[in-house]
């Protein structure tokens, strides 16, 4: 049994990815960034070819903990068998009480925990990329196909970067986006460091709808060993009218299809929220449900939690002005992990 940081071995990806249960979330990348944006420590329990991902958060805001891991939708234990989980979970249960830690939450792998209640649960959906182009248009719903012709029609283009000034474009966006829905964006550094160590890396895209010469929606996709996911999307509500979001969704998936990815995961969705469950499902995705499991250091006892996206603190951050919101999202996220 040992504790492992996926950072200090440059051929981490090569052997990660003959696994048949990674994600990108396992790879390297994705710890650099969160490692060089809020300074989390990698503490990946690691015992023969099995691995829980985890890193410690240490804030004087919201206590020391574990995570695995921090702002990912799904990243599940890499267990062939229970036995194999059970150890590296209880090793990492002991490594946490050394280090202080209030609780340790797994995203994903609840499989393992048949007995533990779920802390929090989302639904996830899925694109099967590998049925071609043709069938993933008729598997999408007639409404999300109106919507691409009628984008289309009415002169919205689209584009797909991987450049800083892509990135950047989206973060304006992402900021509109934020400010509607109640939040504050995360800051710009950890978007420079996604695109300075995914997206430039040839591991992640921005797409982005642009009218009359303005960027209107798009959304960042990562992807790694065959497998993509859809992390952020954000659009300029006043042009919703135009269906930006359903062309720039098609548009990604037409791109990863041709480069030879075989599924799009489509992340997480909030139960209470309809709205983005039925996007989705309205592009012809599966659906099936992700739970995550958390234990309470303290009391030795699971916990269940409820979903915090929707409060009273989303009237707070409507009403801030812009920049205001981006210093809270600068000061908050490392505490909110």
């Amino acid at each position: 049994m040992q504790t492992v940081n996926p950072l200090e071995h440059p051929d981490w990806d090569v052997a990660l990815i003959r696994r048949p249960d990674f994600s990108f979330f396992h790879g390297a990348a994705w710890s650099r960034v969160l490692v060089e944006t809020y300074g989390f420590r990698p503490v990946w329990q690691a015992e023969g070819t099995a691995l829980l991902p985890l890193m410690e958060v240490d804030s004087w805001l919201t206590g020391r903990r574990g995570i695995a891991l921090p702002f990912t939708d799904d990243c599940a234990p890499l267990c062939e068998s229970a036995a194999e989980f059970q150890a590296l979970y209880g090793n990492a249960l002991e490594w946490g009480r050394s280090r202080g830690w209030k609780s340790l939450e797994l995203r994903g792998g609840r499989k393992f925990l048949r007995d533990a209640p779920a802390s929090l649960t989302f639904y996830s959906h899925r694109l099967d990329l590998a049925i071609g182009e043709t069938r993933l248009f008729e598997n999408m719903d007639s409404s999300a196909r109106r919507g691409v012709r009628k984008a289309e029609k009415d002169g919205v283009t689209v584009e797909v970067s991987h450049s800083e000034q892509a990135v950047l474009d989206f973060y304006g966006l992402q900021c509109l986006t934020r400010q509607r829905h109640g939040l504050p964006p995360q800051p710009w550094r950890f978007f420079l460091n996604l695109w300075r160590h995914i997206v430039s890396q040839n591991q992640g895209m921005v797409v982005l709808a642009s009218a009359s010469g303005a960027k209107i929606a798009g959304a960042v996709y990562f992807f790694l060993g065959g497998r993509a996911i859809y992390k952020y999307g954000a659009s300029d509500y006043r042009m919703q009218n135009l269906r930006p979001n359903n062309l720039v969704m098609w548009e990604g998936m037409k791109w990863l299809a041709r480069q030879g990815v075989k599924s799009l995961d489509l992340g997480k969705s909030s139960f209470g929220n309809e709205g983005l469950r039925k996007f989705k499902l309205n592009l012809g995705a599966g659906e099936a449900q992700l739970e995550y499991v958390k234990w309470d250091l303290r009391r030795n006892q699971f916990q269940v939690e409820v979903d915090g996206v929707a409060g009273w603190h989303n009237r707070v951050f409507r009403g801030l002005p812009p920049f205001l919101s981006r210093r809270a999202g600068e000061l908050l996220y490392k505490h909110w992990a």
